[in-house]
């Protein structure tokens, strides 16, 4: 092996170009020019590539189908005589996913020499060894993302099990398609499959789904899934070879499919990336302990950031783990940013989401519960979306200040970002009320549930427009 850099180490070197390595690179180019990003495999992220954005496409085709469901209730007809093109909606997605792509491709085009294809491996907390070279930088960042998890029995199907990093590629997809793991994106490509007009039988260990911890709220979900595909909780399935296709087992039943998706988790990629020559404390997944507020592995100049690290495995997230790893890679003290507000968004329909502390994180004697039951609520008939449900979770010792909140219903991606403002902000129940609720609006729901957690408070001040109550007609709310 020969040593690179005759005029001394290199001050960063970066493992991954997704999202995390990206973030970092950005603020480590602003303090140096000795630095090197190493990428195993193909550019463009996981988002771009094989996670949000090409979901999202996909997403999108089978809502605008699934609109002629609604046709009747408005009055319009004919809507049955619609059909989906599949392949066509497939090269769709394959065509926005390009340009997604294209565009990260660009925030590396002008690295030159150093930018390294290859797989690296740390030896030690200052050298990587990456294509028989050896490198050594001062800080070295990892954010070497992660993969879909598919249990080795399973790969031996072949093209018949597919996951989000080859769904995306087939030219068309089969009558009838079994859905392993019902979590985020196991929801979200059930039910978009669903709406295209495939068979498709969903399964999960669990008994929740979209990682809800309410079971208000995740019933409301699961209620409205039942009416588009066969759904089977708390199950754990077996596949085996069947002619022309794969059977699934579960419990009694064998349910017989073209192809499976498996969507049961990622795992980060760290196997054979040298985590044990650090030299620090490992736990049963070979994993070491990262501070969420500076990225940095306990102990030494390495960062671990991203998916790989298992923290909070969400773009937006692995965006803010790069920043926080690239300001601290070349800073000499420690920067330490305090995390954001969590918040999840699953793109079902309803659309689900988690902000802040979900149910299952609280005290029951200390937190107060505002629920709207998004059923009779009147913008939501009035545009036929009318189910789901928003539970909103408050301090009782606190005045009512805002914990978090899950829900399952109409705009959940919006009010969520409404609720993860109040939640960082520290605002109350009564703070929330005293803003304008324009009428008719799907945030008046949100109020509902606000004023639902106010009635357990104690009142406030006569002159506070907090206490504007309801006038209990469905129509004025």
């Amino acid at each position: 092996m020969t040593e690179v850099s005759e005029d001394g180490p290199l001050d960063v070197a970066v493992v991954g170009a997704g999202t995390a390595g990206l973030a970092a690179l950005r603020e480590i180019r602003k303090n140096t020019d000795r630095f090197v990003l190493i990428n195993d495999g193909p550019y463009g992220t996981t988002c771009a590539r094989v996670g949000c954005m090409p979901s999202k496409t996909l997403i999108a085709a089978a809502d605008a189908f699934h609109q002629r469901s609604r046709f009747e209730a408005f009055g319009i007809r004919g809507g049955g005589g619609l059909e989906a093109d599949v392949p066509a909606v497939l090269e769709r997605v394959r065509a926005l996913r390009d340009h997604f792509v294209s565009s990260v491709l660009d925030t590396t085009a002008d690295l030159g020499d150093r930018n390294i294809a290859g797989r690296a491996r740390l030896d030690g907390p200052d050298r990587l060894v990456v294509n028989g070279r050896v490198l050594h930088a001062r800080q070295i960042v990892l954010a070497p993302g992660s993969s879909p998890i598919v249990p080795g029995p399973w790969r031996d199907f072949g093209d018949r099990v597919l996951t989000t990093d080859t769904l995306f590629e087939q030219a068309h997809l089969p009558r009838r398609i079994g859905v392993i793991g019902l979590g985020a994106i196991g929801v979200e490509i059930a039910q978009a499959l669903a709406r295209l007009g495939i068979e498709v039988h969903a399964f999960d260990a669990g008994d929740r789904v979209a990682g809800l911890s309410d079971v208000v709220v995740d019933a409301a979900l699961r209620s409205a899934l039942e009416a588009e595909f066969e759904l089977r909780l708390g199950v754990k399935v077996e596949i085996e070879a069947e002619e022309g296709g794969l059977a699934i087992r579960a419990g009694r039943e064998r349910i017989v499919v073209d192809k499976v998706v498996v969507a049961i988790g990622r795992r980060p990629n760290v196997e054979g990336l040298g985590l044990e020559t650090l030299g620090v404390p490992l736990d049963e997944r070979g994993m070491p302990r990262v501070d969420p507020e500076t990225m940095r592995i306990e102990g030494g100049p390495v960062l671990l950031v991203g998916d790989a690290n298992g923290i909070r495995p969400i773009l937006h997230e692995a965006a803010d783990e790069g920043h926080i790893a690239g300001l601290n890679a070349t800073s000499a003290q420690p920067i330490r940013l305090p995390r954001r507000t969590r918040l999840g968004v699953v793109f079902s329909d309803p659309a689900a989401a988690t902000v802040g502390q979900r149910l299952d994180e609280l005290d029951p004697d200390e937190a107060l519960i505002g629920e709207i039951d998004f059923g009779r609520q009147g913008r939501a008939r009035a545009m036929a979306r009318n189910r789901g449900v928003l539970r909103i979770y408050a301090s009782r010792s606190e005045n009512g200040r805002i914990l978090g909140a899950e829900m399952a219903c109409p705009a959940a991606e919006h009010l969520a970002h409404l609720l993860a403002l109040a939640v960082g902000q520290k605002l109350t129940v009564h703070d929330l009320l005293r803003m304008p609720f324009y009428h008719p609006t799907l945030e008046e729901g949100l109020r509902t549930a606000l004023r639902a957690v106010s009635a357990q408070l104690p009142p406030c001040r006569l002159s506070d427009l907090a206490g504007c109550g309801p006038l209990d007609a469905e129509a004025l709310e």
